[in-house]
């Protein structure tokens, strides 16, 4: 077991060795530290003392210089008082000198996503991988119209133009385990798609089938669904918020049997609490069989805190099968994840259409095909074929036409239909996450030929290559923009901006003698290896918390896009026994002062916090207009003021 560890070590320290190194603002770190760092879980000791001392040395020299160089000394009692965006972003650069190597960035949202500048919107709520640009999907549009012109003698309105989809989901009923074992007919377009994403993520087709599901979450159900908790009975999760996915995955093992577990947090800085979790994890008796399922998160997507990789070996070691949720991941995080060193059972990601435009699009999962034989048949839903726009048929005036064209199209497999255009609209509603009005798609007859997609175009575009049958090329321009600019460009850039914001807030005090202040950061603060995402909640001169909710409203309308999120299973130690009756509360906001030592009791309290997430196109404006956004609460009548403001403007009035 001491040598296995011991080559596990080897080959980790070999493939961060393998990554290219970058430096730290101070000229020391190396990027592929970012992935990793977190302090191993007790007696992992497999890491040489100079690497680990000379890496430690530089985190905490990034945490110093970003602490000590940004509004030294200061604290800001009054939002008018705020330096200016531009005298900020001044002394930003000089702070993160190499945050100007990431002006790429900057050129690629210009160009790519300049609806983000005509809004001035910041979208800190996006969650995911994007799989277009917006200018494709503006182009694309254009090339729709003008092909539809000049083939239909009745033009269609600009209305119904204005929103069609590269392509829509449809959702199928199947068996998970004999999809996977024996395959199923799908489009070129599918088989385009899936080969395009598993490149992205640097994941074999020899190693693992890919299932295209409605979202995250029915890819979790689906895996519930199909483990089997009667011979493995426990479930294993590491999340530090409440998650619907993970939520439905636990409620859908205990129904088959399963004992469902999870890692706790030490408040405040909510880290793992290591001990308990290894004892969880530990065979007491060796045995053959798997123990059950092991769900960890690579991060947290509400807190930005990262968590070792090795808490997957010594799960493997103890006998669980692993499923990681790649979710929260960066989108060039999957490069640095050494996926052949660790090997996971399961893997579950999620992609989205468009930053800042079209949240909806379709999760992926993951099965290593040495593990498919473990599943147990059952007939679950969540499975989804991707419906290209060119297969939607065209919208028909004739009412039976189009009724007799839907059953037609439900016969028929998608790859026989080669040239439709428009959308596809079936009686029921069609729910895709990250959308909070279902898309009703209509099946219209298409021109009798097409003529090909220009380039750039973003449909696809049919190439032969030797042979009868051609193979199909999805331009995906959003991840070929993230192939392009690199791991490290753009983790160092999320990495600057995410801690200016961190100690930026933590600036902002309540102009009394107390200087109480008005930011409260849950999970890591300041950290050189944090993630892109942050927890918070403001609180007023009185100490008593501002609804996140209201936060987010009146950030929408301050054109910024906010969550908020329930983080849960934190756990107290003895000296903060005073502090738990304060913290804790319902998602209801009921329930302070209940300190229940009952197990369901304890799971239901938690904190509900307002969180920000950094994509790869934020810049130093979407942080700079947070913090200025989270100063005017600075003001004892901010919240008031916006009342009647919605009020005189003939709007909703906000509840707080």
């Amino acid at each position: 077991m001491a040598k296995e560890e011991e080559g596990k070590a080897k080959k980790m320290q070999s493939l961060g060795q393998n990554e290219a190194s970058q430096a730290c603002p101070q000229g020391c770190c190396p990027t592929s530290l970012l992935f990793n760092t977190a302090a191993p879980p007790p007696s992992s000791q497999n890491t040489t003392s100079k690497p680990r001392n000379s890496s430690s040395e530089c985190r905490h020299s990034f945490v110093a210089t970003t602490a000590s160089s940004i509004f030294p000394n200061t604290k800001f009692t009054n939002h008018e008082s705020l330096p200016s965006l531009h005298e900020s972003f001044g002394e930003f650069k000089k702070v993160y000198p190499q945050y100007s190597e990431t002006e790429k960035v900057d050129h690629v949202r210009a160009k790519e996503y300049y609806h983000l500048s005509f809004s001035s919107q910041s979208c800190l709520d996006y969650i995911g991988i994007g799989l277009f640009s917006y200018y494709q999907r503006q182009h694309h549009h254009d090339t729709s119209k003008t092909q539809f012109a000049s083939s239909s003698s009745t033009p269609e309105s600009p209305l119904q133009c204005s929103d069609i989809p590269f392509f829509s989901i449809s959702y199928k009923t199947g068996n998970l385990k004999s999809l996977l074992l024996h395959g199923g007919q799908e489009s070129d377009f599918e088989s385009a798609m899936r080969r395009r994403i598993m490149r992205f993520l640097n994941i074999s087709g020899n190693d693992y089938y890919m299932v295209f599901t409605a979202n995250r979450t029915s890819a979790f159900k689906l895996v519930a669904d199909s483990y089997p908790f009667q011979s493995s009975r426990k479930l294993l999760t590491v999340y530090d918020y409440e998650s619907e996915a993970v939520e439905a995955m636990i409620s859908c093992s205990e129904k088959r049997g399963a004992k469902a577990m999870s890692a706790e947090f030490s408040w405040p800085r909510l880290r793992i609490q290591s001990t308990k979790l290894r004892k969880m994890i530990a065979s007491k008796r060796k045995k053959k069989k798997k123990k059950g399922l092991f769900v960890f998160p690579l991060h947290s997507r509400v807190t930005g805190a990262r968590y070792p990789y090795l808490w997957m070996s010594i799960a493997q070691e103890n006998g669980w099968h692993v499923l990681i949720d790649a979710c929260a991941l960066g989108p060039k995080d999957m490069d640095s994840f050494g996926l052949s060193l660790f090997r996971p059972d399961f893997l579950i990601c999620s992609f989205y259409k468009i930053f800042g435009e079209n949240p909806s699009g379709f999760g992926c999962l993951f099965v290593k095909k040495s593990a498919i034989s473990i599943l147990e048949s059952s007939s679950s839903a969540g499975i989804v074929n991707l419906v290209p726009e060119r297969v939607l048929l065209q919208l028909s005036k004739d009412k039976d036409h189009k009724q007799n064209s839907l059953s037609s199209l439900q016969e028929q497999e998608l790859s026989s239909l080669s040239s439709f255009s428009g959308r596809i609209e079936t009686t029921q509603s069609v729910k895709v996450e990250g959308e909070e009005e279902s898309s009703e798609l209509q099946i219209i007859v298409a021109p009798p030929a097409e003529p090909e997609a220009p380039e750039g175009s973003g449909t696809v575009e049919a190439k032969a290559q030797g042979g009868e049958n051609g193979d199909f090329n999805i331009e995906c321009r959003c991840l070929d923009q993230v192939d392009s600019l690199g791991l490290i460009l753009i983790t160092n850039r999320t990495r600057y901006l995410i801690n200016w914001v961190v100690n930026s807030m933590m600036k902002l005090k309540h102009p009394n003698a107390a200087g109480v202040p008005l930011v409260k950061i849950y999970g890591p603060k300041i950290k050189f290896d944090r993630g892109p995402a942050l927890a918070f909640n403001v609180f007023d001169w009185k100490g008593e918390k501002v609804e996140p909710v209201l936060v987010q409203k009146l950030a929408d309308r301050s054109n910024i896009s906010l969550s908020y999120g329930f983080l849960h299973q934190i756990w107290f130690a003895d000296k903060y026994a005073e502090e738990k009756g304060r913290v804790l509360q319902t998602k209801e906001g009921r329930g302070q002062g209940v300190t229940s030592n009952k197990k369901k009791d304890k799971d239901k309290l938690g904190v509900t916090v307002v969180t920000a997430a950094l994509s790869f196109l934020a810049n130093f404006e979407d942080v700079y207009k947070l913090w200025a956004f989270i100063a005017r609460f600075l003001d004892a009548d901010f919240v008031e003021k916006e009342r009647w403001r919605y009020t005189a403007l003939n709007q909703k009035r906000i509840e707080v």
